[in-house]
């Protein structure tokens, strides 16, 4: 599922070079998530904040407190011209992210890109071309991969544990607040997208999408969405995002030919739980030429083990893993493809909406 395609080769040296001491960073909007942001970089050692910049002075003020020696500015191109300041996080509303992002990466600085990476695929093409023609960092920060818990589920599949992998079920739903610019598709879905993006095989990859969707309360898009993912080895991976429901579910289901798989986000104390328990077909037999053939059907029911999770927060690994693509020079675990990638779903997913459950073929590739 992702691409080859490599960046250009750097300055004889610099491969081997990289920044030795704390790498300055600028963080771009001071809303919902820019908050998060500057408290992680300002704890990271890897990192210095420079600066906060917002249209709202004041907000990135209020942010950084009153004894801050961080510099708040509503001036992006000054922030840009900075030297010290060698990479930037965007956390700005997603139909910004292609002017903000774009111009960093043509001033030379690595870039942080809040989920969705753009607001459209051709934007974020345009993003990872640049960042790849330049040869900067591009990543994507899709946080909930950089959990313990993702982290572990990537481990366990990729490693076989589960065995070749037959179906995935995410479930996101809560009474969650209706946005006015995006549906529930481009709002929750890209969290369970990059998810399934993170912990699939390299080999295993998806096709194609159907998705249905619901506007119960009149609220101009879609509230209550489904979306069923083919994946190219005859798998299916299902998310059902809502925020209509009265109650707050987060859950995942991994479905193996060994093992399957449950992560409940919201219980610290099991969040995953794997069961060795299933559904074993003997190999078909041939029974006559004009005979069906004879397939035995076996239950397993084994034990249900609860592997030790350990905590630490999502956005700490997140910047630490920004850091170590940018002196190592190699694309970060979220890079700006996987990122296209989840676009890619995303807009399939739009357009299937349109057609009312039609299924939409993808274009990108691991």
């Amino acid at each position: 599922m992702k691409d080859t395609a490599q960046a250009p080769a750097r300055e004889a040296g610099s491969a081997d070079r990289g920044p030795t001491g704390p790498l300055g960073v600028a963080v771009v909007g001071a809303g919902y998530w820019g908050p998060n942001l500057v408290r992680n970089f300002q704890s990271a050692p890897q990192f210095r904040l420079r600066w906060l910049c917002d249209l709202d002075v004041d907000r990135a003020r209020q942010v950084l407190g009153g004894y801050s020696t961080v510099g708040a500015t509503s001036d992006y191109a000054a922030v840009l011209a900075d030297p010290a300041v060698e990479a930037v996080a965007v956390a700005t509303p997603a139909g910004t992210h292609l002017e903000v992002a774009l111009a960093a990466l043509r001033a030379g600085k690595h870039v942080l890109v809040e989920k969705p990476l753009a607001a459209t695929y051709e934007d974020g093409r345009r993003l990872v071309a640049e960042a790849e023609e330049r040869g900067l960092t591009l990543m994507c920060d899709h946080t909930y991969c950089y959990t313990p818990a993702v982290g572990r589920i990537r481990e366990m599949v990729r490693a076989g544990e589960l065995g070749e992998i037959q179906f995935v079920d995410s479930v996101r739903i809560n009474l969650g607040l209706v946005q006015k610019d995006v549906d529930v598709l481009w709002d929750l879905a890209p969290h369970d997208l990059s998810i399934l993006d993170f912990i699939l095989p390299d080999h295993v990859q998806p096709v194609a999408v159907a998705a249905h969707g619901a506007d119960p309360i009149g609220a101009g898009q879609s509230c209550v969405a489904y979306l069923t993912l083919q994946l190219n080895t005859g798998a299916i991976a299902h998310v059902h995002v809502n925020w209509l429901s009265p109650t707050k579910v987060r859950t995942t289901m991994v479905g193996g030919s060994k093992r399957t798989l449950v992560w409940d986000d919201l219980n610290p104390a099991q969040r995953i739980a794997v069961f060795d328990r299933g559904v074993d077909l003997s190999a078909p037999q041939e029974i006559g030429a004009d005979e069906r053939r004879d397939m035995l059907v076996s239950y397993r029911t084994g034990d249900m083990v609860a592997p030790a999770i350990g905590e630490k927060e999502a956005l700490r690994s997140m910047v630490e893993e920004f850091a170590a693509a940018i002196r190592t020079h190699r694309p970060a675990l979220t890079d700006g493809r996987a990122g296209l990638r989840v676009l890619d779903i995303l807009e399939a997913a739009s357009r299937s909406l349109e057609f009312r459950g039609a299924v939409v073929g993808l274009r990108t590739g691991r």
